[in-house]
């Protein structure tokens, strides 16, 4: 949509695609690991970070679909370097066996974009018995973020390039519940709404990357985290809001951003030099954005962090 491609200072606007944003960038010789790759901006991120030559590797929890992918990027993209990689992001177990299973393979890891995601779920618990949205959105990258790093650190220091984090959160961590995380609450179903519920594991995505950059920091590592807001698109995220799922289907067309689109600020993080050094911040449309002030809060970043570990080490 015309009125929505007003450009901001990095000279990208909502309407610029992942190629725009990349055009020109040499990716050759990083190697990249992007989580729910199996569709919608995941497919679209891999493809283009293939396309700027590099070395792809896609966790997601369908095997078959991930491979459906790979044959569809080297069909386009012959030269394509890409790997597809079972993870089920709310499993603890699953996530720490592809975190052992790819330092098994002794690939390097410079950019880990935390992507995958599910979206207003009914009330459900994962394997854990942890809140589904929470355990798939944040505890499982949370986890596999912690499982990386010093691959990632030991590739920043030997390469000499920056290693950068990514997750990727969405504008609905504006609308979690009154105290942002339900710390006290976070598995229990009275009160619960998918929305915030969603909502709530956004602003997790959000406090994880602001926390993260903050220990990076403090230990000199060449590694950023960031989070972005991919914008509005019509994917399978919506698959889970019965009515509205046919609704968004109809109306795709008319959604502010197409997958292409819908992809770039991903890639911009990810691969583009004028993001270089900037660690700890919100992007959207390919510019840095201001988050909502729960997403501000470092006490709560903090807090969150603390929780989150002791979730994953019980």
């Amino acid at each position: 949509m015309w009125f929505f491609a007003r450009k901001g200072s990095s000279g990208f606007s909502s309407s610029s695609t992942a190629e725009e944003v990349t055009h020109g960038i040499d990716g050759s010789g990083l190697t990249a690991i992007i989580t729910g790759a199996s569709s919608g901006i995941g497919t679209e991120t891999a493809r283009v970070l293939a396309l700027r030559g590099v070395h792809v590797i896609m966790g997601v929890r369908n095997i078959s679909a991930g491979k459906n992918v790979k044959e569809a990027i080297v069909k386009k993209i012959p030269s394509a370097k890409v790997e597809a990689m079972e993870l089920d992001l709310s499993s603890i177990a699953s996530v720490r066996k592809f975190a052992s299973d790819f330092k098994s393979s002794g690939l390097p890891l410079n950019i880990l974009i935390n992507n995958a995601g599910i979206m207003a779920t009914p009330f459900l618990l994962s394997k854990d018995n942890i809140e589904l949205q929470f355990a798939t959105n944040h505890i499982g990258h949370f986890l596999l973020t912690n499982q990386l790093l010093d691959i990632m650190k030991k590739t920043a220091q030997k390469n000499k390039r920056e290693g950068r984090i990514l997750n990727v959160a969405s504008q609905a961590h504006r609308m979690t519940y009154r105290d942002g995380i339900r710390f006290n609450r976070i598995n229990g179903p009275s009160g619960y709404s998918s929305f915030r519920a969603y909502g709530q594991s956004k602003l997790a995505n959000v406090l994880h990357a602001k926390e993260l950059a903050k220990k990076l920091k403090e230990d000199g590592a060449n590694i950023t985290a960031n989070s972005l807001h991919p914008g509005l698109i019509a994917t399978n995220l919506f698959r889970n809001i019965g009515p509205l799922n046919g609704l968004v289907n109809v109306l795709g067309r008319l959604m502010p951003k197409n997958v292409q689109q819908g992809a770039a600020t991903t890639c911009y993080v990810a691969l583009h030099p004028q993001v270089t050094g900037i660690s700890g911040e919100y992007f959207s449309d390919s510019n840095l954005a201001k988050t909502s002030s729960l997403g501000r809060d470092d006490e709560l970043a903090k807090k969150l962090w603390d929780f989150s570990m002791n979730l994953v080490n019980k």
